[in-house]
């Protein structure tokens, strides 16, 4: 009872505000109540009631001061396989990165320092233009959160390690439309002919609200949830500021609590070592699991069909009547095969007529090359898990019908006699620190020996996306722009390099860049 009528008083609170911001608190409190009723009783049945309690309250996401993401009224919260999760509709995210009920809040922003402050040495806040033959592509750094789904994608157009950034006319443009819609921080746009596409760039509005929690990462938001905030994030109860050209369909929110764009996502995750609870010990997970779940067999099928496919001379023909939406849907039949939730069904055949040996032959080479591109786990198990099913479904099930026998739900498809891989932590020697040894005043300085350990193994990952901080020829290409970030604090981002450590890079930097 108390849940509910303290949702009846929130309920009430957000209507006599009128204009005015309702008291945040109130809004994490009833997170909290509705979440501790839903676990003392059948969570849907207590769920529902809240659920019609607030029916009244806009679907939106706010911000609370130094606290967490209040999120109300929100229509889908998928976890990150892809599958909903059931949660009330009044729920309260952590975004200091340090809950032990993750992606829940539990309170722990409340002792451990955490601040929503914006970092001052961030990216700079800057929107450039890039004019192609048929497109043109914006660009805002100062919001990307570095997934690098662009440059894995079409990095023919999208270059991390050239300049400019973007190459408009690299890629085909309905690649480059896909790109730039699929960029979960909505730092890319697009025009054509001087008109900027904003409303395509969106998806016409057409996606639900939802929230993706994605696997060590940060939460993604789609189909336009307003975001508002309480200072530092921004103005009281009005809609968070994003940075010029930033997408209000799509964004993504930091999870770590480290970002310096908060409450934006940086691509920190990585430089920190932000990481979700592991596999249960002795677990085995299911082909599904070990995958990634439905987000990266979306990934893998809309590689293959939108990529792959059309590119090779014998398949391209075959499928050149690809419906809509249909890789999603083969991700989702692929997803139920390998231990993951049913599907819903609707099924057709996107073959028309004869699929000859070779073309099948074709069709599993090609999806298990979508499935490395893609970053698909790399492990002989899973591979070879991966190959068999390619290849039985190419025989049969990929060309079934509905009413065809081999439309029929698909059987389990499990581990093959190699069984799962060892999931068992082990350490890996080639990715720890190493030691720091400073050179002497005439002492030569070379990389192997003194620049190289100025890196951390986190300072790595956190640059992968754009260079190797331990490749010899990545530092030196890049030696300069590092140069520059090291000596104003800036790289690394937790904390500025001592003076005789930028004195080191700077002895290399001058002396030629030996290795």
């Amino acid at each position: 009872m108390l849940a509910q009528d303290v949702t009846k008083v929130r309920v009430r609170a957000h209507q006599d505000a009128g204009s005015r911001p309702a008291e945040p608190g109130l809004a994490e409190a009833t997170a909290a109540l509705q979440d501790l009723a839903c676990a003392l009783a059948p969570a849907e049945d207590r769920a529902a009631t809240f659920r019609d309690l607030q029916a009244g309250l806009p679907a939106a996401l706010e911000v609370a001061d130094h606290g967490p993401y209040l999120a109300t009224n929100v229509a889908t919260i998928v976890d990150d396989l892809g599958q909903p999760m059931p949660v009330p509709p009044q729920v309260a995210l952590c975004r200091c990165g340090e809950s032990a009920r993750k992606p829940f809040c539990d309170g722990s922003h409340a002792s451990n320092g955490f601040t929503g402050d914006k970092d001052p040495k961030r990216v700079p806040d800057h929107r450039d233009r890039y004019d192609g033959e048929q497109v043109t592509v914006f660009d805002n750094r100062g919001v990307c959160q570095h997934s690098g789904l662009c440059t894995d994608r079409l990095n023919t157009v999208f270059r991390a390690n050239a300049e400019p950034f973007v190459a408009p006319s690299g890629g085909r443009m309905d690649e480059i439309v896909r790109a730039v819609r699929d960029c979960p921080s909505g730092a890319l746009g697009l025009a054509f002919d001087g008109h900027e596409q904003r409303a395509l760039a969106d998806w016409h509005g057409r996606r639900e609200a939802a929230i993706e929690i994605t696997r060590d990462g940060p939460y993604r938001v789609t189909g336009s949830i307003a975001l508002t905030g309480s200072a530092p994030s921004g103005p009281d109860g009005g809609p968070v500021p994003q940075g010029a050209g930033a997408s209000r369909e799509h964004y993504a929110l930091c999870r770590c609590g480290h970002s310096q764009n908060k409450p934006f996502c940086s691509g920190m995750h990585w430089y920190v070592g932000f990481r979700d609870p592991a596999v249960t010990p002795g677990r085995v997970p299911s082909l599904f699991e070990w995958a990634g779940g439905l987000p990266a067999l979306t990934q893998l099928t809309r590689r293959l069909y939108e990529k792959l496919i059309p590119a090779d001379p014998l398949l391209a023909p075959v499928f050149a009547d690809l419906p809509p939406g249909y890789p999603q849907r083969e991700a989702a039949r692929i997803g139920a095969a390998f231990g993951g939730p049913a599907d819903d069904g609707s099924w057709a055949s996107a073959v028309v007529g004869e699929f000859h040996a070779g073309q099948r032959a074709r069709w599993a080479a090609l999806a298990r090359q979508a499935a490395g591109e893609v970053g698909l786990p790399p492990d002989p198990q899973f591979g070879a898990a991966l190959t068999a099913f390619f290849v039985w479904y190419a025989t049969g099930p990929l060309t079934a019908r509905d009413g065809d026998d081999g439309a029929a739900d698909l059987p389990a498809w499990g581990w093959t006699a190699a069984g799962p891989p060892d999931i068992s932590p082990q350490p890996d020697a080639g990715d720890q620190d190493q030691p720091v040894t400073l050179p002497g005043p005439g002492e030569p300085v070379s990389f192997a020996t003194h620049v190289k350990p100025l890196f951390r193994a986190k300072d790595r990952q956190s640059m992968l996306f754009a260079f190797d901080l331990w490749s010899y020829h990545d530092v030196r290409a890049h030696a300069a722009d590092v140069l520059e970030r090291v000596a104003n604090g800036s790289m690394p981002c937790d904390g500025a390099w001592p003076d005789e450590r930028v004195q080191v890079f700077r002895r290399w930097a001058d002396s030629g860049t030996p290795a």
